[in-house]
This record gives C-alpha cells, sequence and structure tokens, in this order.
C-alpha cells in the first residue's frame, strides 16, 4: 500500500510541535541572566500565574482572594465637632496599624477632626513627616466621608489646650464613653496615646457598632509612598529572580538577632512552649518539613549577622535587606538615623511573600497575618521543634487561618 507523502509531512510536522511544546514546559521562566525590573516583574506574574503550587512539598495553592464586607459609614456634616484628635505613629508599622484604627474609631465616635499623625521612633527628636513613609493622599481619600481629616495641627492648639488620654489597643465605645468623652467634651481637644495590654488580633465573637469602621482603617488606609513602594517591589523582583529552581516563590522569615538575644525570648512564663526560634531552629524546622537546599529564603535582620551561618549553611539564598536592596538606595533606606524605612519594608515584604514563616510571635506577626488573609496569601507556617526527621506543612498552618479567628475574617469574606 502506497504511503501518501503528505500524511507524512503532516507526521513530521505534529511531532516537531509536540518537541516544542515539551521544550517551552521545560524551561526556566527567567532565561535573562540581567533581566530589567520591568522584565522581572513579566516574568514573574507570568511564573505565578502558571505553576501549579501545592503538587509535591510544603509550596501551597494560596487561599481565595476575599473581599472587604465591611460597610463604608458616612458621616453627616451637621454632627460634626470643632474638636481635633491628634495622635503619632510609634515603634513601627505592625503598631501604626493599629494606631491608625484606634484613632479612627476615636475621632468618629466623637465626631472629631483627625489631624494626620506624625512617626516617631524610640530615639528623641527621632521624628519624621507621615508623607516620608505613607501615601497621604490615599489616607485621606479613604477616610472621607467617615472622618474630617486635616493634613496639620492648627496653630491655635498648642500642649496646653491638649488632654493626653490613653487608649487600649482595640478601643470599644464602651470605653470612649467612659473614659474618653467627658475629657474630650471639657477639653475641646485631645491627644491619644495607644498601648498594648496584650497582642490581641483575634476576631470578634459577636460583630460590634465599631467593626466596620476599624477595618476600613486598618486595611484600607496605609499605602507606602511611591519610592518606598519602588524599593519593595525591586527587592521582591530581585527575590523572585533568584529563585528559578521554585518557580519564583520565596519564603519570608521574620528574624531579628537583637529580639532573639532578649532575656525571655524563649520561654513563656518558664512552660515548654516556646515565643521565637533561633536561626539553626529555623532552619531545621523548613528542612524537616519539605523545602529544599535551594529555596529562597528573606530574613528580617537587615544586615548579616554572623548566627545566621547556621541558616545559609542548609539554605545558601539566604538573604538580607542589605544584600538585595538596589545599592543607590542603600543611604536613604538602611543608613538613616532611624529604623522606620526598615521595618516597613519588611512589613510589606512579608505581607507579599509566598511563604512567611514568624521567627517571633508578637504584632508583627500578627498584623502581617491580617494583610496575608486579605490578599488571599495564606501560607503562614508557624515554627515548631519538630522530634523526627520530617513533618508535613499543614501541620504547622498559622491558627489565624485554620481556625479563621483572625479580625481580618470579620472584615473580608
Amino acid at each position: 500500500m502506497a504511503v501518501d507523502p503528505r500524511h507524512v509531512l503532516a507526521g513530521i510536522l505534529t511531532l516537531t510541535m509536540f518537541l516544542m511544546l515539551g521544550d517551552m514546559i521545560k524551561r526556566d521562566h527567567f532565561d535573562s541572566t540581567h533581566p530589567t525590573v520591568h522584565d522581572t516583574k513579566k516574568a514573574s506574574e507570568h511564573t505565578l500565574a502558571s505553576v501549579a503550587k501545592g503538587a509535591d512539598g510544603p509550596w501551597k495553592e494560596d487561599g481565595l482572594t476575599l473581599k472587604p464586607c465591611w460597610q463604608k459609614p458616612v458621616l453627616k456634616e451637621a454632627d460634626e465637632s470643632q474638636g481635633y484628635v491628634t495622635f503619632s505613629l510609634t515603634n513601627g508599622p505592625e503598631y501604626h496599624v493599629s494606631q491608625i484604627a484606634d484613632a479612627v474609631v476615636v475621632a468618629r465616635y466623637l465626631r472629631a477632626t483627625l489631624v494626620i499623625p506624625d512617626i516617631r521612633g524610640s530615639q528623641p527628636g527621632d521624628k519624621r513627616n507621615f508623607k516620608d513613609v505613607y501615601d497621604v493622599e490615599k489616607f485621606i481619600a479613604s477616610l472621607d466621608g467617615v472622618v474630617k481629616v486635616v493634613r496639620s495641627q492648627p496653630t491655635e492648639i498648642s500642649a496646653r489646650n491638649l488632654a493626653v488620654v490613653k487608649v487600649p489597643n482595640r478601643v470599644t465605645e464602651g470605653y470612649i464613653a467612659e473614659n474618653i468623652e467627658t475629657v474630650f467634651r471639657t477639653k475641646g481637644n485631645i491627644r491619644l496615646v495607644t498601648y498594648f495590654p496584650s497582642v490581641n488580633m483575634k476576631k470578634n465573637k459577636e460583630k460590634t457598632s465599631t467593626d466596620s469602621i476599624a477595618c476600613l482603617a486598618m486595611f484600607g488606609t496605609l499605602e507606602p509612598q511611591t519610592e518606598v513602594r519602588e524599593v519593595v517591589d525591586s527587592m521582591i523582583d530581585r527575590l523572585k529572580t533568584v529563585s528559578r529552581k521554585s518557580n519564583g516563590q520565596f519564603v519570608a522569615v521574620d528574624l531579628r538577632i537583637d529580639i532573639l538575644e532578649k532575656k525571655g525570648c524563649h520561654g513563656n512564663g518558664g512552660s515548654a512552649s516556646k515565643s521565637c526560634y533561633g536561626p539553626q531552629e529555623i532552619a531545621l524546622f523548613l528542612k524537616k518539613i519539605g523545602f529544599e537546599k535551594d529555596t529562597t529564603v528573606y530574613v528580617t535582620q537587615t544586615k548579616w549577622h554572623s548566627s545566621l551561618d547556621a541558616l545559609k549553611d542548609f539554605f545558601p539564598k539566604t538573604y538580607t535587606k542589605e544584600s538585595i536592596m538596589p545599592m543607590e538606595k542603600k543611604d536613604k533606606f538602611l543608613n538613616s538615623d532611624t529604623s522606620e524605612f526598615e521595618k516597613v519594608i519588611d512589613y510589606y515584604i512579608c505581607s507579599e511573600s509566598d511563604v512567611f514563616v514568624p521567627a517571633i510571635s508578637g504584632l508583627f506577626y500578627a498584623n502581617v497575618a491580617g494583610k496575608r488573609i486579605a490578599s488571599g496569601r495564606t501560607q503562614m507556617l508557624v515554627p515548631a521543634t519538630i522530634p523526627g526527621s520530617s513533618a508535613t506543612s499543614e501541620e504547622f498552618m498559622s491558627h489565624y487561618v485554620t481556625k479563621k479567628n483572625h479580625f481580618a475574617y470579620s472584615c473580608y469574606c
């Protein structure tokens, strides 16, 4: 039986197409050795969209992106007060989120005008403008119709006619009515100082009248200003670029040596539970739950410390801010007199990494968790000592996710 040459040609072409397709599938997504930022971002987006996470190992599929389910309250102009509420942001972005939420809730309840805060560090005289770190226009626009906002404290307000009022984190209407309202009505203007009796970011058992306001303030007001955002994006792009073998995915670990060295860091009141883990413990944890040696790990420690060698021995692709930040940005963001920029950069990288591991318990972990839940990045693995040689990552998923008990679940659905 004669063979039709056309059928032979069609077969060859079909086989060639399959070979080309196979080559495309296997090809590394980051072909260029020195990609531009634009090319890297496109490659990263393509990688994240096309890779099937969760088939094997500890890399899992992200959760569904949730939508805000709070109602934006409307302020009636006739009800506005002439008084002002002032405050400062302190201690880093994980505190800023809560301080903003409490100030907005108080100002809304009192129908007062909120003055945009300044940002103060731990040292005397360490002070920055809000716009140095955050997008001031976004902040004002997000609160439009909720509370009246002014950019600076009116000149007629001095320290003498400002009553300082302490406010517990997650302030309630009952507390405002009993402890703040009378002072405000008498003095006319108040300055809030938020204190943190505990790390409480758990979901309320029942919805409260301030939930919508707190949700908006906590998740809808703060965004980094343009230059800070660009630095964060460039560092994330760099981390994804070096993560070739894990399809552009990387792990962020909140691990700061100065906190680890504090007395009592590893114990809670003499109990066996641990509140933080060192570099070697984190290395063992990551290894035992299945992360490969070529996994890219970002740590929040700013400059290299010799104790990190134990982590780098297990995971050679371990990086600090100093090693991946663009050279021309280091003077401003790493070598300034304040650590404010460093904390903000860590907060956003940890919020946007593929996996987050809080080596240190506390408010940073709690508020990063909220931001991740809101964006569907639910891969948060809480370290533990693993006695055997291996374990599954699912066993160590944050209770904020497994029990859905984070306040963010009151805000997103």
